[in-house]
């Protein structure tokens, strides 16, 4: 019987160590923090900046003497941008036939809304005993006149966070001399 005791025994003791293996405890957490979290921002949409454009629209003639003419230029100015903006200040030099005629310089010059435009007059006085006859001729005969008007405008952006900047110009063409 001893014999069977151990039998019994040693088949007990093979029993206990297959014993399955110990169950795995899952863990459900209440409320789940991410380790971290991407938010994607759509890009801020950008601002396209164009230049003003700069045209003479005439060049008139407002006191003829011999000696000191007063003229009078107009300049129209559009604004392709979908804001406004303001010119706070232009220098200029103005041509005739290829001859300087004037230059000048102004100050909080002109408001153009946004997609839009906007005329500016400038007056100046030219001497004509430094001038070529034959422009004099051709300003007495009123007849057309070669024109260059050039020169650069402070343009200042009417929104938030973008600085001004310089723009050029230079317009030529033929303008029609006449009194105002």
């Amino acid at each position: 019987m001893r014999n069977f005791l151990l039998f019994f025994l040693i088949i007990f003791i093979l029993i206990s160590c297959k014993s399955p293996p110990p169950a795995i405890e899952e863990h459900v957490i209440d409320n789940p923090v991410p380790v971290s979290t991407v938010v994607e921002e759509p890009p801020a949409p950008a601002i396209e900046i164009f230049e003003p454009v700069f045209e003479v629209i005439s060049i008139v003639i407002l006191q003829a003497d011999l000696v000191v003419t007063k003229f009078a230029t107009v300049l129209r100015v559009e604004n392709p941008n979908v804001f406004a903006v303001n010119l706070s200040a232009i220098t200029y030099e103005l041509y005739g036939n290829g001859v300087f005629w004037a230059n000048g310089a102004e100050n909080n010059i002109l408001h153009v809304p946004a997609s839009s435009s906007n005329e500016v007059r400038f007056t100046f006085d030219m001497n004509f005993t430094s001038q070529n006859r034959r422009l004099l001729d051709d300003i007495i005969a009123m007849r057309q006149v070669n024109y260059r008007f050039k020169g650069q405008a402070l343009v200042n952006l009417l929104i938030d966070g973008f600085p001004g900047f310089i723009a050029d110009f230079d317009c030529t063409g033929l303008s029609d001399v006449r009194r105002n």
